[in-house]
């Protein structure tokens, strides 16, 4: 009987995959790799992931993430895609690529994806939402996940403000300087605020979360939105504040860019054929 040789063994067939990723984004410097001229690497959500990445597989690979979160925004549902050849079974490439990834970080899934499968550009919609600490008590537990905001809030106020941001726009109004967007309309689905807590630690009411989905954000859209809510629930602003920044698209009657802390993304939706 004639030995079977490794070189008689097929090489594994190239393929893409498809993670979606969780993390805890106060310890990284945003999604995107970044290599400062004369400096070390910063600690970035892709940079890690890719790294470890190459190390379960023995080889190199290029991660591209659908979405650039900003130093400090963490994400429950970021998707990202990478091409490799390897005999891992798809069934045991999370755990394995788990069991070297730092604690603040997890890949939730992973998945076989379609070969012209792009985690950018066959994104449908996204899902961020934004929690406000909303009392004079100090986050401590929870800092990091969280904006603190002392004063009261009218949510009935910040729904009504909310419900105008619904539908098609041109929301350059809503967007930092340099986004670099060729155009700045987009469509949001969906744009509401609700009361959250349900018991210590954390009381009924302590929390207001600011959910917003649609097409497509430009730099800063969802930390503006929430600034500009945030001024309508404690009445510095009127819910129609919303209709005037739309209308003259201007940057300067919207409210501030509130920290990166109480940011998530949530999830990315896909069109059909894309998986």
């Amino acid at each position: 009987m004639t030995d079977v040789n490794d070189s008689a063994v097929p090489p594994p067939t190239l393929r893409r995959y498809k993670l979606t990723i969780a993390y805890d984004g106060s310890q990284f410097h945003g999604w995107q790799k970044q290599e400062p001229p004369n400096a070390e690497p910063l600690r970035t959500v892709a940079g890690v992931v890719e790294a470890t990445i190459a190390r379960v597989l023995k080889q190199r690979v290029n991660l591209v993430g659908a979405s650039r979160t900003d130093a400090g925004v963490h994400a429950k549902g970021q998707v990202a895609q990478f091409d490799a050849a390897t005999r891992l079974p798809i069934e045991r490439m999370a755990e394995a690529i788990n069991s070297r990834l730092p604690a603040d970080v997890e890949i939730v899934t992973a998945e076989v994806a379609p070969p012209d499968f792009d985690a950018i550009q066959h994104v449908t919609s996204k899902c961020y939402r934004y929690r406000i600490f909303n009392t004079p008590r100090r986050p401590l537990g929870i800092r990091h996940m969280v904006y603190h905001f002392w004063h009261g809030l009218d949510v009935e106020r910040m729904n009504d403000a909310a419900a105008r941001l619904v539908g098609t726009h041109d929301f350059e109004g809503f967007a930092s300087a340099g986004h670099n967007r060729l155009t700045n309309g987009s469509t949001i689905n969906a744009c509401q605020d609700e009361e959250r807590g349900d018991g210590p630690p954390v009381a009924r009411g302590d929390e207001k979360h600011s959910g917003v989905s649609g097409d497509g954000f430009l730099y800063n859209m969802v930390r503006i939105i929430a600034g500009t809510l945030i001024e309508v629930g404690r009445g510095r602003f009127e819910p129609t504040r919303i209709d005037e920044i739309l209308a003259s698209r201007d940057r300067a009657h919207a409210g501030p860019t509130v920290e990166a802390a109480g940011l998530c993304l949530e999830w990315i939706a896909y069109r059909q054929q894309a998986m």
